[in-house]
């Protein structure tokens, strides 16, 4: 059959689609990007109808032909904090070097609802992969139902039925800062956690408290931040009022840098009076006053990683790989000192 023009001798657009095909050209759309949510037979009404039009859209014809759009898709938090901008920049500089395009969904909440119309435009984007970058901590049938039409990777911990996960060892990172304080010969240890509906905070909580449980230490109730810096400030002004403490596990450095600045200002002292562990190790911990004892995440390696699992799962989806963990390591700086440790001797100017 002869490839047909459009109107007034025009090449063939999305409503020549639709029209042919009796559909509306959003569902031509979903069909040419491969959104999951189309019936097959519409499916294959839309793809006839491109055939007999001969239409091209955006790569469209190379992509009904091999089913490659060589883009991946990233679902990440709409939000300034430093970990989220240094995993999705790991991920775009590994899928660079890897000939593929990154295409970015951010979602301002966790809800299921709006990590659902995050996947909806990448599936009409034509991703071949999406990495999940975000603590996804229910799913829902529309999710499963989009993490089995196109390959997908979680970052954080996050699970679904048809995912893999790359994932830093949260509750290890925990447990290198919570040992390290009692090595230094702390009592014991408070926690400053991050919010309670995050994997990565629930994970570390639970790894603080196994430690504190495994050495017979009293486990203190803990207190929870938003991963802000104000939150850690507000935080830190608990801690300071609270005579034993004299040392605290905080589950991010940005509320970290909130910790130390309130007890500062309360007149206890880092580390000579509470000894201070974040973690994260981004590039301020280094600059900060003390600079801060924290646990490093290998944000670049985790973007890398999942780029590379994705890639082989889009290769072949039937393929199950192990999830890959990586594991976090402690930087020891001037923020933590021995329980009980003097004031360092000041030299006169």
């Amino acid at each position: 059959m002869a490839k047909q023009k459009g109107a007034e001798g025009r090449p063939p657009g999305m409503t020549d689609v639709a029209r042919v095909a009796g559909v509306s050209a959003q569902t031509v759309s979903r069909v040419l990007s491969g959104h999951p949510n189309v019936r097959e037979k519409t499916r294959a009404t839309v793809l006839a109808a491109v055939e007999q039009l001969g239409y091209r859209r955006n790569n469209a014809a190379r992509m009904l032909s091999s089913g490659r759009s060589r883009t991946i898709g990233v679902v990440t938090l709409r939000t300034t904090f430093y970990s989220r901008a240094a995993v999705t920049s790991g991920i775009e500089h590994a899928a660079q070097a890897a000939g593929y395009t990154v295409s970015t969904a951010t979602t301002a909440s966790l809800d299921t609802s709006a990590i659902e119309a995050a996947l909806s435009r990448l599936a009409d984007q034509g991703v071949e992969g999406i990495i999940l970058s975000v603590p996804l901590t229910h799913s829902s049938p529309r999710i499963e139902q989009f993490t089995r039409a196109v390959p997908t990777i979680t970052i954080d911990g996050s699970r679904t039925d048809a995912t893999e996960v790359v994932a830093v060892d949260q509750a290890l990172a925990a447990r290198l800062a919570t040992r390290h304080l009692l090595d230094l010969g702390h009592e014991t240890v408070w926690h400053l956690a991050g919010p309670e509906e995050w994997l990565e905070a629930a994970a570390r909580r639970d790894g603080w408290r196994a430690t504190l449980e495994e050495a017979g230490r009293p486990v203190p109730p803990p207190l929870e931040g938003d991963w802000s810096p104000a939150s850690g400030y507000r935080g830190g002004l608990v801690l300071a009022r609270i005579p034993e403490v004299t040392a605290v596990f905080v589950a991010s450095d940005e509320m970290a840098f909130g910790v130390i600045r309130a007890l500062h200002e309360q007149g206890r002292r880092v580390p000579e009076d509470i000894s201070v562990v974040g973690v994260d190790d981004i590039e301020l911990a280094e600059y900060c006053s003390p600079s801060l004892t924290t646990v490093a995440q290998p944000f670049g390696q985790m973007g890398a990683l999942a780029v590379a699992h994705l890639l082989r799962h889009v290769a072949d989806p039937g393929a199950l790989p192990e999830p890959a963990s990586v594991e976090p390591r402690l930087v020891v700086r001037a923020s933590t000192a021995p329980a009980g440790a003097p004031a360092p001797r000041r030299e006169r100017p």
